[in-house]
């Protein structure tokens, strides 16, 4: 058989490659380190995080960790090499980076089904089944090579500016109401009202607010062409009032009037359980975003799926361009896998290798197959980065809005969330995935 080859060796690239020699699949890994690097790698090991703390929670009662154990019961190397090097940090799977990323790199060399060639790739191979592994620096003579494999897909987006998510069930109704401006159309965005006194301490400290590091691999264009709305803010106090929170063409069914100022929630999914909130491309802090924006009495207690970032980041246009597997869909024999398929975070890119790879091995060796269900993460974010309904795809880190809601009520966000959780792994536990 021959070898099927992955490019790229960082955590989707690596976990693939260890799912498809532990079934017997023969794999050639093509990595650009030592000889060629971004400025995010600093080793020369496979599988780099840039902090301690990058694989987040571990707990069930969050998505992060329903993921992780789902991947520990697929038998994923990159799981294993983590949890064997955790440091302790509560609740979250924190690791010691350089023991964890050498602990991947002797077990990926060491396997004798696995051959690693230490070179850039700038074309795609022409024949055989091909992972492309890449992350969000994907190197110039990869990404070209994609365009001009695709040239007519519009695939690539160079950056990303993407507003914070929110799940629907968080949103204060009590607060806001469905309303499109001047009654046109339908009702489609939620509209959070803000008075006088509650725009002004909102403005103030948006514009007080900490930003992010622009690191130096970040493309400062960014800021240019998509106005991050503290800047925005920082312009004038009415600025906001005659842009993104404009409520002209907006009644507040609680007084019959226009409010002072309207924050808009759009839907962001087919199912209405994630809203983004509209014109909020933001480069503040995560934390910073979470205190500015629950300042609205209808986000209050917000629970944010996705937190706005603004940064370089290389990442396809997957919808319609991927199936549920992660393979091309007009090419199937080449698959995507990591960052750059639209998934975000290291633990999400791991997912999307053990899945595609997964896929692989067993239609290499006859098998049907496994379709992952939505109730589990793994396949809820395939689902989700394959969705032709979404219109404005943005990278998405895994999270309990993409998963469909249980078929009961139950009180309690954590109790909830440990039972969506239970339902993943019993479903889990039923599928062949050898």
């Amino acid at each position: 058989m021959d070898p099927v080859i992955i490019i790229g060796a960082g955590l989707a690239g690596c976990e693939a490659a260890w799912q498809l020699a532990k079934r017997g699949i023969p794999v050639e890994l093509r990595e650009m380190k030592p000889h060629q690097s971004t400025p995010a790698h600093h080793s020369a090991d496979f599988a780099e995080l840039v902090c301690s703390n990058s694989l987040r929670s571990d707990q069930l009662e969050n998505a992060a960790g329903l993921l992780k154990e789902e991947l520990r019961r697929l038998d994923s190397l990159i799981l294993a090499c983590a949890d064997a090097h955790r440091v302790e940090a509560g609740g979250a799977l924190a690791v010691d980076r350089n023991a964890f990323s050498a602990a991947v790199t002797e077990q990926i060399r060491r396997h004798p089904l696995i051959t690693v060639r230490e070179e850039e790739v700038t074309e795609l191979p022409e024949e055989g089944q091909v992972i492309v592994a890449a992350g969000p620096l994907a190197s110039e003579g990869l990404t070209d090579a994609i365009r001009r494999r695709f040239p007519d897909s519009g695939t690539l987006n160079f950056f990303d500016a993407a507003a914070p998510l929110v799940s629907f069930e968080s949103v204060d109704m009590d607060q806001a109401w469905f309303a499109s401006r001047y009654d046109k159309g339908t009702a489609d965005y939620i509209n959070c009202a803000l008075s006088r006194e509650e725009y002004f301490d909102f403005w103030k400290a948006l514009t007080e607010a900490e930003e992010a590091d622009v690191h130096g691999f970040e493309d400062k264009s960014v800021f240019e062409g998509c106005m991050p709305v503290e800047v925005m803010a920082r312009r004038g106090e009415d600025t906001l009032r005659y842009g993104p929170l404009k409520p002209k063409g907006l009644w507040d069914p609680r007084t019959g009037r226009e409010p002072y100022a309207v924050i808009q929630l759009r839907r962001d999914n087919a199912e209405g359980s994630v809203y983004n909130l509209v014109g909020f491309q933001t480069h503040l802090k995560w934390p910073e975003q979470k205190r500015v924006f629950s300042m609205t009495p209808a986000l209050s207690h917000a629970e944010f799926l996705r937190y706005g970032v603004m940064h370089r980041n290389t990442y396809l246009r997957s919808p319609g361009f991927l199936d549920r597997y992660y393979r091309v869909k007009e090419e199937p024999r080449l698959a995507f896998a990591g960052q750059i398929t639209g998934v975000e975070g290291y633990v999400e890119s791991t997912a999307s290798g053990a899945l595609c790879a997964i896929e692989l091995a067993r239609r290499l060796t006859g098998k049907a197959p496994v379709d992952f269900p939505r109730e589990t993460a793994i396949g809820a974010l395939a689902l989700y980065v394959s969705n032709e309904s979404i219109t404005d795809f943005q990278p998405m880190n895994v999270n309990f809005g993409i998963i469909p809601p249980l078929e009961i009520r139950i009180k309690g966000k954590r109790e909830k969330n440990a039972a969506i959780s239970q339902r993943a792994l019993e479903a889990l536990a039923g599928l062949d995935t050898e």
